[in-house]
C-alpha cells in the first residue's frame, strides 16, 4: 500500500516548495499543544516527509492517548510534559527563547493563547517590526502562488501597521526564492483615491512609502480593487498601466475581516490551498487549522523551514 503521508509525485506550486524544503535541512518545530489528531498528524507528517523535526510540549499522557487512537507512530520523537495548553504555550516560547527550536507550531490550542504568549513584552518573542500573516495560497488556475495578508492576526491595522504587513509579505516572497521584486497590489473596493473609503488612502500613502524607500524589494501600486489586482482584462477595461494592475502576486486587503473572507472563499468555492505562516518574530510561526489539508499543512511547514534556514544562513554569515 502507498505511504498516504508522502507527497504526491503530480507538480504545483506547493510541491515546489515542499521540494525545496526537503533539500534544505529540517528545522527543529517546536509544536505547542499537540493534543488532538489533526496537529499531532500535521507534525508527524510533516517529519515523516523530511520538513521539520518535532519537540513536541504539552500533556505527554494526552499525546501518547491520542497518537495510539489514531494509529500514530510517535517513534523517537521528543515530548516536553507540561501540565496543559497554557503551559503549553509558555513553554513553547520559553523553549524558543533559549536557541532550541528554529520554528513554532500551533497545536490544538486557541491561536490566542498562542500569541499572547508571543507577543508578551518580557517574555515572548517581538522583534522590532510587526507581526502580521501571509495565507500562501495555490489557487486552481492562477498561474502564480499567491499571497494574502493580513487576514489573521491584526484587525484593524494601522498605516505604520500596514507597512510592515507589506514588508513581511515581501521579504517571506523573495527569502523562500519565488524570486525578486514582487508585484504588490493594495486592494480596497475601488481603484480611485477616495476620503469616503480610508483603505484607499492608505493605499496611496503606502505606494509613496514605498517610492521614498520606507518599503523596499517589492513593487506596489494601490488602491486596486480585486479584480484589476489580479486579471489582466479587468485592468486593460479600466485603463490600468503598471507592472502590478492585472499580475499581482501579494495581495495587501484593508482589514482582518476582508482578508479572512477572501482567504476562505478562494479555499471552499475555487478549493484552492492555503498555507499559512506568521512573520515579524524571532522565528516563524506556522498556525494551522482543524479544516487545513494534508498538503497545506506540509505547504505551511515547508515555507516556515525555507524561512528558517535562510535565517540560519544570515546568522552564519554574520557570525
Amino acid at each position: 500500500m502507498a505511504d498516504q503521508n508522502k507527497v504526491p509525485a503530480q507538480q504545483s506550486k506547493y510541491d515546489r516548495l515542499i521540494a525545496a524544503a526537503q533539500a534544505a535541512a529540517s528545522a527543529v518545530t517546536i509544536v505547542a499543544h499537540p493534543c488532538d489528531e489533526a496537529s499531532l498528524r500535521g507534525a508527524l507528517e510533516a517529519a515523516d516527509n523530511g520538513l521539520i523535526v518535532p519537540v513536541l510540549v504539552g500533556p505527554e499522557g494526552r499525546i501518547r492517548k491520542v497518537a495510539q487512537e489514531s494509529g500514530l507512530d510517535l517513534k523517537a520523537h521528543v515530548i516536553v510534559d507540561v501540565a496543559h495548553s497554557h503551559a503549553a504555550a509558555a513553554k513553547a516560547v520559553a523553549l524558543i527563547r533559549e536557541g532550541k527550536g528554529e520554528l513554532l507550531m500551533k497545536g490544538s490550542l486557541h491561536t490566542d493563547e498562542l500569541m499572547r504568549e508571543v507577543t508578551a513584552s518580557a517574555t515572548g518573542l517581538r522583534t522590532e517590526r510587526r507581526i502580521s500573516h501571509v495565507f500562501v495560497m495555490d489557487v486552481p488556475g492562477h498561474a502564480d502562488t499567491l499571497f494574502i495578508t493580513d487576514a489573521a492576526i491584526n484587525i484593524f491595522p494601522d498605516l505604520d501597521v500596514k507597512r510592515d504587513i507589506v514588508q513581511n509579505a515581501i521579504d517571506l516572497w523573495v527569502t523562500i526564492g519565488l524570486g525578486e521584486q514582487p508585484r504588490v497590489a493594495i486592494v480596497s473596493a475601488v481603484e480611485t483615491v477616495t476620503t469616503k473609503i480610508p483603505s484607499t488612502i492608505e493605499a496611496a500613502a503606502l505606494c509613496k512609502m514605498a517610492d521614498r524607500g520606507q518599503i523596499i524589494g517589492g513593487l506596489l501600486d494601490g488602491p486596486l480593487a480585486f479584480d484589476n489586482a489580479i486579471s489582466p482584462e479587468a485592468a486593460r477595461i479600466k485603463g490600468l498601466t503598471s507592472p502590478v494592475a492585472g499580475r499581482a502576486q501579494i495581495i495587501v486587503v484593508p482589514d482582518l475581516e476582508a482578508g479572512n473572507m477572501l482567504a476562505k472563499n478562494l479555499t471552499f468555492l475555487t478549493h484552492a490551498d492555503a498555507a499559512g505562516i506568521v512573520l515579524g518574530a524571532r522565528v516563524p510561526i506556522v498556525l494551522t487549522s482543524r479544516a487545513d489539508s494534508v498538503r497545506s499543512r506540509l505547504a505551511s511547514c515547508a515555507v516556515a523551514t525555507l524561512y528558517a534556514a535562510a535565517q540560519r544562513r544570515s546568522m552564519q554569515v554574520v557570525a
